[in-house]
């Protein structure tokens, strides 16, 4: 008997057709434990430029950084004429054109600190009663996304062990004030996220 192989569903050609995908979207590297991540839904017709506005919001992070997605050895991010890496435009490059179910890509944030982001896409779904007309939403998650400028997973290791082994030091409140005053790594606030994205979506940030 021959073993069959198992039928992926590929992504559809049109950028008109709506369609919905959910991603699974892990902080990097693995020894971050337990881990952060997010699940979003997010219509797969819009651009990596959009997308990058959604993971943001959905992380906390405050695009202060550069960053830039690798799908199958390709870079897309804002071009650059000062840059010499070939990269491709990720305001023209979009989800359902490059992504199929069970497909991977890298969102890096930061390359200073250098942030990796696995996304991953769990599920795709075409025949919507309703348009998702560029929208997202983030269905699920664990943890708080780890502070701007916190000196990578390195640096970020170092912050978390001041403020649990010495929370009442003067160096943790310095942390603690360089943080906004408040930061719990356990908490995840799923409405703060959606409403986030929520204003990106009001005010059209990111184009298509």
């Amino acid at each position: 008997m021959v073993e069959q192989k198992p039928v992926r569903k590929k992504h559809t050609n049109s950028t008109s057709q709506p369609c919905l995908y959910t991603l699974h979207i892990e902080l990097r590297p693995n020894e971050i434990r337990p881990p952060i991540w997010r699940r979003l839904e997010v219509d797969g017709r819009i651009s990596l430029a959009k997308l990058h506005h959604f993971i943001q919001a959905a992380f906390g992070w405050s695009d202060y950084h550069l960053h830039q997605f690798k799908i199958r050895d390709k870079i897309y991010a804002l071009p650059d004429p000062g840059d010499e890496l070939d990269m491709l435009d990720e305001r023209k490059a979009y989800l359902n054109r490059l992504l199929a179910t069970g497909d991977t890509m890298l969102y890096r944030y930061d390359l200073g600190d250098n942030w990796e982001h696995l996304v991953t896409v769990e599920e795709i779904r075409n025949d919507l009663d309703n348009d998702p007309k560029g929208g997202a939403w983030v269905l699920d998650g664990a943890r708080s996304g780890p502070p701007e400028d916190v000196g990578g997973p390195e640096g970020y290791a170092d912050f978390l062990e001041v403020l649990q082994e010495e929370p009442n030091s003067e160096e943790a409140a310095h942390l603690l004030e360089w943080a906004d005053g408040d930061f719990d790594p356990e908490r995840f606030d799923r409405r703060l996220a959606n409403a986030a994205i929520m204003r990106i979506l009001f005010n059209r940030w990111g184009g298509k």
